[in-house]
Order: structure tokens, then sequence, then C-alpha cells
């Protein structure tokens, strides 16, 4: 059975709250412009039948109540002065209107998209880590862009829109109705609408098709993809294009028929009227009133069709915005509690999975001692960073999945906002914002001065790097920090995070990227002073964990083996397998630069 598409339009209403009144405003004012528009015919019709016309006339009753038709034929100059004078203050009067109406519509329009854009942003910094993790940067930000102005254009320009064309069709037939009913008939002509989904949706694949290259061109370059993306672009391209041909064709005769059938309808308009005209069925004054009012009705009735298939597009939009409204924010217990954290934090029988996967950790339970330095080592896959993502409650544990506590209370009853402003965490890949090196460190500290930035440089070792740069701290990173190597990367971020001065400090892999000697200083000057947190370095390199307190080791999510690093080489196990390996490696490294050193002195 399929399912009943959920009509999301309330939802949008919601945001119309303190701007409908500028909307009803706008509304009026076109009414009135309308209604003003409607009248100039009606008063050249009056004049000319007074003035021109030699039978008898019956003037309107509103107009008989001030004059006759004797005092208008005798003085037909100021007759018509009148009247132009008439013509041009309903002119003036109709302009105001239009003014006011687009005055009205532009500050309701701001006003209701400005409101939807604060929803929209407010809402997703509260949306949980896992609902950003499965849905893209890049169709958020078209949503809350592109989509929203849809939206906007769609009840600021084209529902007023719609309403106004609709009350002016209506108004002017009943006026032509009331005149002449078999004239007014003919004018009621009906005109089809045509439909844009099929190149709309070929016009959003080809979009999709371009930011996923343009995200992605370093991967395009290194990988020599340009030709493969270039002919894939090429496809979805042409595809559009052979749709937009297609409509063109289909608007062509569209327009063409509108076009016909418009010349059809005033050459029977004006035929018809002549002759009763001529017969002295209806005066000329009314004969030209209606082909006025013919002709001010064939233009908006054309467009209605138009306008009413642009609006189709707008449900779209409305969905992809409400799918991020309707998104469930995390959820905050309204006597969540702040403890002290800097206490033993203990992972008790923990088992997690992403969405229903395999678990990635399985029954795991261990303390970290509260300011202590805890090593975490294991594979790729083994859940080293999901410990981390879940002591800062990125992702919650759910009933039976076990428990992580901070000096025995559970973190799912600590505040997240208080749990994740005393937790630092470093990633394997920090990402910096586009501001300078400065702004970037200060973030988790706004208004420390430059001392306390210098502070944090010097304990996260790029101190001197960043003296290196013209501009120093002023020194932009440009874009996701393009402009500093990996290392200097990684070490910003330490350093933004140091800034944080938070009791429990997570480095997730975010010394890899530094060579092995500033990782010993970073460590070292770490140990000196920010002696006082509770350390938790996750790191494949041996040398970074083997000073710690404690070492747990990770396979397939479950704990393999736990101890300091002298218990852990002293017997069999993967810790002393890694450890042998890596001093191996590293001893190899040592010769050949020996080698290299001996053979470089005697070619001197």
């Amino acid at each position: 059975m399929k399912k009943k598409k959920e009509n999301n339009f309330p939802l949008m209403l919601r945001y119309m709250k303190g701007n409908v009144r500028w909307f009803v405003l706008a509304l009026l004012f076109s009414v009135l412009s309308t209604v003003c528009n409607s009248a100039t015919p009606q008063i050249i019709s009056v004049t000319i039948d007074s003035i021109l016309g030699s039978e008898q006339y019956t003037l309107p009753a509103v107009l008989a109540q001030f004059t006759t038709l004797e005092a208008l034929r005798a003085n037909a100059a100021r007759t018509l002065l009148i009247a132009a004078g008439a013509i041009v203050g309903i002119a003036a009067i109709g302009g105001i209107g239009s003014f006011v109406t687009r005055t009205t519509t532009a500050l309701g329009s701001e006003g209701f998209v400005k409101g939807l854009r604060d929803a929209l942003y407010s809402h997703i910094q509260r949306l949980p880590y896992s609902w950003h993790v499965k849905n893209q940067t890049g169709d958020i930000i078209q949503r809350c862009t592109s989509d929203v102005e849809v939206i906007r254009n769609f009840f600021t320009n084209q529902l007023l829109e719609v309403i106004r064309i609709v009350f002016m069709i209506v108004y002017y037939l009943c006026i032509m109705f009331s005149m002449n009913w078999t004239i007014a008939l003919i004018s009621a002509v009906f005109i089809p609408n045509v439909r844009f989904r099929a190149a709309d949706e070929a016009e959003g694949v080809l979009s999709t098709a371009v930011q996923e290259n343009l995200t992605g061109v370093r991967v395009v370059r290194a990988f020599g993809r340009e030709r493969w993306e270039v002919d894939r672009f090429n496809e979805k391209n042409r595809r559009f294009s052979n749709l937009w041909v297609e409509l063109g064709k289909l608007m062509s005769v569209y327009w063409a028929l509108g076009d016909l059938i418009t010349g059809l309808q005033i050459m029977a308009v004006i035929a018809v009227g002549a002759g009763f005209a001529a017969t002295g069925r209806i005066s000329l004054g009314t004969l030209l009133a209606f082909i006025s009012y013919n002709s001010a009705l064939t233009w908006p009735i054309r467009s209605l069709g138009r306008t009413l298939s642009e609006m189709s597009k707008s449900g779209v939009s409305i969905d992809r915005v409400a799918y991020i409204l309707k998104a469930e924010e995390e959820k905050i217990l309204p006597n969540a509690e702040t403890p002290p954290m800097n206490r033993d934090i203990e992972f008790k029988d923990v088992t997690f999975s992403y969405e229903g996967q395999k678990p990635v950790l399985n029954h795991l339970s261990f303390t970290i001692p509260a300011g202590k330095t805890f090593a975490i080592l294991g594979g790729t896959g083994s859940g080293k960073s999901t410990i981390a993502a879940l002591l800062d409650r990125l992702y919650d544990l759910k009933p039976g999945e076990g428990s992580i506590s901070i000096g025995g209370v559970d973190i799912r009853e600590i505040r997240q906002d208080y749990l994740r402003g005393n937790i630092g965490l470093v990633l394997q890949e920090p990402y910096l914002f586009s501001r300078s090196i400065g702004e970037n460190i200060a973030i988790t500290h706004p208004g420390s001065g430059l001392n306390g930035i210098k502070k944090a440089t010097s304990i996260a070792c790029v101190d001197e790097a960043i003296d290196t740069f013209s501009d120093g701290y002023d020194t932009i990173v440009g874009e996701r920090g393009v402009t500093l190597s990996g290392g200097q990367k990684q070490r910003v971020a330490i350093a933004r995070m140091l800034m944080q001065e938070a009791p429990v400090m997570i480095f997730d892999d975010s010394l890899s990227a530094v060579d092995a000697e500033t990782d010993a200083k970073i460590r070292e000057a770490l140990g000196q002073r920010m002696g006082g947190s509770t350390v938790i370095l996750i790191s494949h390199r041996i040398t970074t964990l083997m000073q710690a307190d404690q070492i747990l080791v990770l396979k397939d999510g479950e704990l393999s083996e736990i101890g300091t690093h002298a218990e852990l080489i002293s017997h069999p196990g993967i810790y002393r397998d890694i450890y042998d390996i890596q001093m191996a490696a590293a001893d190899r490294e040592l010769l050949e630069d020996t080698d290299e050193a001996v053979k470089g002195g005697a070619a001197e």
C-alpha cells in the first residue's frame, strides 16, 4: 500500500507569524490597485457615450446624482477634462496601491525567510551527530539556500500573484457579464498549463554531479579521473539539455497556439461587439470597455498557467526543508546534572553498533583513572575512535548497551553542553575554519589574549612554525586549512583544544602527521603543564603510547590486553608484536640514515 504523502504546508505557515499583517496589507492594496485599473475603461466608456453618442444614453446611477446627460454634452471640453482628471486620480491611487503592495510584500518576505533561516540554523545546531553523519553537507546547504528561496518565492510572490490574478479574472468577468453576457462568454477562454517537472529533476541531477566533482576535485586530479568525470558530466548535461529542448518545442507550440487563440478571441470580441454596437444592443463606449477588459485579461490568464506550474516546484522544496525541521533534536533532560569532571571514567559492559550493523564494541569494560594518561591501541575498525565519540556523547548508548560514567554519574544524565565543554577532543583530521590562525585557536576560549594563545601553541609545538609566517597569528589558513601542512593543522587543532582547559583531553590519533621528535615534545609539554587533566591518547604509534600510565589494547571491539608498557611487552600478545615490528622498522630507518650520513661524509 502506497504511503500517503505528508502535508508539510502547515509547517511553513508557522514562520509566517508576525508577518501575516504585511501579506494581508499587500493583498488588500493589490485588490485596490486592480479595482482602480478596472475603473478606467468605465470612465472612458461613460465619457464616449455621454459626449459622442447621438442617441439617448442613461448615465450610471452614481453619476446621475450629480449631473445630467444634457449638462455633460453641453460642455464637452469640461467633461473631457473632468474625465481625464478622474483617470489621473485613479491611476495615482492605483500606483500608490502598487507601491504599498510591493513594500509590504518585501517586508513580509524578508521577515518570513529570516525566521525560516534562523529556525533551520538553530535546529541544525541541536541535531545529533549521527544525523549529520547520515546527511551530506552539500545537500543540507542546498536545502537551506536554494530550497528556502523557492519557498520564499512561493509564499511571497507566486501565491499572492495567483490570488491577485484570480481576483482580477473573476472581478473583470463579473463586470463584463453585467455589461453583456454574450461577449463576456467569448472572453472566457481556457488556456492549459505546462509542467516542467522532468526538466527540473534533470537539473537537480546535473547540479549534484557538479557539486560532487568540484568538492572532490583534488581526488579527481590525484587519480587522473578528469576525462571520466567530464564524460559523466556531459552525459547528464546532454540529458538535461535534451529535456529543455523538448520543453522548448512544447512551449513554442503552447505559446503559438496561445497567440492564435488570443488573436481569435480578440477578433471574436471585436466582431461580435461591433455587430452589437451597430444594431444598438450595446453602446460604442461599452464596446471599447469590453476590448479594454479583454486585453487586460489576456496576459494574466496565460501567465497563470505558468505560475501554477512553477508553484508545483515549491512542494518538493517544502518537503526537503521540512525533512530538516522535523528531524529529532538531541534530547536534553530537564534535570540534567553538572558533576565534577575530574573523576574516574568507567566503561561498563559497553556494546555499540552503528545503525544496526555488526557491533563495533562488544561488552567492553575498563576504567580510566582521573588525572592519568590512558592510551588506546588497536587496528583499523577496532573501535578506538568510537570510544572517544561515545565519551563525548556524539552517539548515545541505548538501554541494554552498557553504561559510561564519570565519577559514578552516567554521562546520559549529564547536560550535553556541560559534558562537551569539559572534554577536549582533537580528531585525526581536524577541521580549521577559513579564518586566521589566532582566531581558529581562540574559538574555544573567546576573548582570550595573545599570551594565552601563544602558551597553547608553545605546548602544541607549533609556535615556531607560526612565527615563520609573514603575518604570524593573523595568517589566514584558507578553506579547511589548506595553507597549512598536515602536521601544522593537527598542532593548531591541539592548541585550540588546549585553550579549552578541559579536565579531560582526548587525542584521537591526532599526532599521526607529526614526526616522532615533535610527538615526544608535545607529550612532554602536556605532562609538564597539563598534569592535572585526564589524557586519553589514541594512536597506532607505540612511541606515542608507551609513556602512558595505562594502555588498553583492542581487538575487534573487545579488550585484548591492558596494563603498562613494561607489563605488556613482558609477555606475548598483540602489543608486543606491534612493538617489535615498529621498533625493527625504526632501527632500519636509523641504520639507513646513518649509512647515508657516512657516505655523505666520505664524499666530502
